[in-house]
C-alpha cells in the first residue's frame, strides 16, 4: 500500500508555476491521509483567488494517481495564514539565489550593497567616497548606480558629461571615471534632469540589463552597489541576481532614521543578504573652535548596529566638502582627504576590505566560484 512519505515524495515534482520550486519545498502540502487506495492531500494556497489554483490542483491529482496502489485522490485546499505565506516567501527567496543565473559580474567579484531605508541620508555620497577609497588600495573597482529615478553618481564622480558605449560584441562599456568602472542610467540620457518615468518591471529589467549586458572588468574585485532607498521591486531583483552581494545600512543617528533602516535590514536577511554592518552618517557637526553639535541626534547607528547584531563600521560626521565635491564632482576623499569625513570614510572603507578580502583565485573557494 503505497504511503503518506510515497505521496509528498511525488509532489516534489509539482512546480508552482509562479515561484518555480516544488509545492513540498515551499511548505504548501499539508496532511496526508491514506485509507486502502483513496487518498486525501491537504494543499494550502498562498491566497484563496489564485490565479494558478486549477494547475496545481490538477499537477497534484496526476503525480499522486500514478503511484500503484492508488485508486482515487481527493485534494483539499486551504489558505495559508501570514506566517506561513511568510516562510514561503523565504524559502522562494532563498531557493532563487541558491539558482541564481550567472551574470556578467564573476562571481570571484566581491558586491557590497550600501542600502538605506529611506532618501536623504546620504548613502549616494557614501557610495562613490567608498567605491574610491577601495579603489584607492589599488583594487579593481566598479560602480553601480542602481537608484534608476535618483541617480548621482557621474556628477559626483565629474561623469556627467560623459556616455556609455558598446563594444563589439554589443555589450555595454562601462565609463572610467577617477579610476572606478561607472554604470548608471544618467549615462544613457542626454540630461541629467530629465525624469525616468519607469515602472516596476522596467526598474527591475534595466538592473538585470546592468548585470547582464554589461561588460564588467573580469578581475574587478568590487562592485560597490549605490541602491535606491526602501524594499522594492530593485532591492528584490539585485538579491535575486547576484548571489554573492552583501549589504552595509546607511543612518543618521536620529530614532526615526535607525528604524527606516531596520526594515532595508530586514528585507536583506528575509532575501539571505549577509549584512556587513552600519555606518552612521551626519553624525555631528565640529566647529572650528572645537565646539560640536549633533544636529540629528546620537547614537542612531550604535543603537541600529547592536539591534542587527553586525559591527558600527564607522560614524561619518558633517563635513561641508562631502556636498561640494559632490555637486563640483571632486569626491572628498580625493580632494580632501585629511578632512574628518575622508578619514572616517576611508577607515569604514578599510574594515569593509579587512571584513571582505579580495577573493583570490589561487584559493580553493576561488577556484569554486569559478566553476
Amino acid at each position: 500500500m503505497v504511503s503518506p512519505d510515497d505521496i509528498r515524495e511525488a509532489l516534489t515534482h509539482v512546480i508552482d508555476p509562479e515561484l518555480h520550486t516544488d509545492i513540498v519545498d515551499l511548505g504548501m502540502v499539508g496532511d496526508i491521509t491514506v485509507d486502502g487506495g483513496s487518498v486525501v492531500v491537504g494543499i494550502a494556497l498562498t491566497i484563496a483567488s489564485c490565479p494558478m489554483r486549477g494547475q496545481i490542483e490538477a499537477d497534484v491529482e496526476r503525480r499522486v494517481v500514478a503511484l500503484r496502489g492508488v485508486d482515487s485522490v481527493t485534494i483539499r485546499m486551504s489558505v495559508m495564514s501570514q506566517e506561513q505565506r511568510s516562510t514561503l516567501m523565504e524559502r522562494a527567496r532563498m531557493r532563487a539565489r541558491e539558482t541564481a543565473t550567472p551574470t556578467a559580474v564573476s562571481p570571484s567579484t566581491r558586491v557590497i550593497a550600501v542600502s538605506s531605508g529611506k532618501g536623504g541620508v546620504g548613502k549616494s555620497s557614501l557610495s562613490v567616497n567608498l567605491a574610491l577609497a577601495i579603489s584607492e588600495q589599488g583594487h579593481s573597482v566598479g560602480l553601480l548606480d542602481a537608484d534608476i529615478w535618483g541617480f548621482s553618481a557621474p556628477r559626483m564622480l565629474g561623469a556627467n558629461e560623459m556616455r556609455l558605449g558598446a563594444n563589439e560584441d554589443r555589450k555595454i562599456v562601462p565609463t572610467e571615471a577617477r579610476g572606478i568602472h561607472l554604470v548608471s542610467t544618467g549615462l544613457l540620457i542626454d540630461d541629467e534632469e530629465t525624469a525616468l518615468m519607469w515602472r516596476g518591471l522596467m526598474l527591475s529589467k534595466a538592473v538585470e540589463q546592468f548585470l547582464n549586458d554589461v561588460a564588467w572588468p573580469t578581475d574587478l574585485g568590487y562592485l560597490v552597489i549605490d541602491m535606491p532607498p526602501g524594499t522594492g521591486d530593485v532591492q528584490m531583483a539585485l538579491a535575486r541576481l547576484l548571489p554573492q552581494a552583501e549589504m552595509v545600512v546607511v543612518t543618521t543617528p536620529q530614532i526615526a532614521a535607525q528604524k527606516v533602516a531596520a526594515r532595508v535590514a530586514d528585507m536583506a536577511r528575509r532575501s539571505h543578504m549577509p549584512i556587513i554592518g552600519v555606518i552612521e552618517n551626519m553624525a555631528g557637526f565640529t566647529t572650528e573652535d572645537g565646539s560640536r553639535y549633533d544636529i540629528f541626534g546620537a547614537g542612531g547607528g550604535a543603537s541600529l548596529a547592536d539591534d542587527l547584531g553586525v559591527e558600527l563600521l564607522g560614524s561619518i560626521p558633517i563635513d561641508p566638502d562631502v556636498a561640494s565635491g559632490g555637486d563640483s564632482g571632486d569626491p572628498v576623499v580625493i580632494v580632501k582627504p585629511e578632512g574628518p569625513a575622508a578619514i572616517a570614510i576611508t577607515s569604514a572603507a578599510d574594515r569593509i576590505v579587512e571584513i571582505l578580502p579580495p577573493l583570490q583565485l589561487d584559493s580553493c573557494i576561488g577556484r569554486l566560484a569559478t566553476l
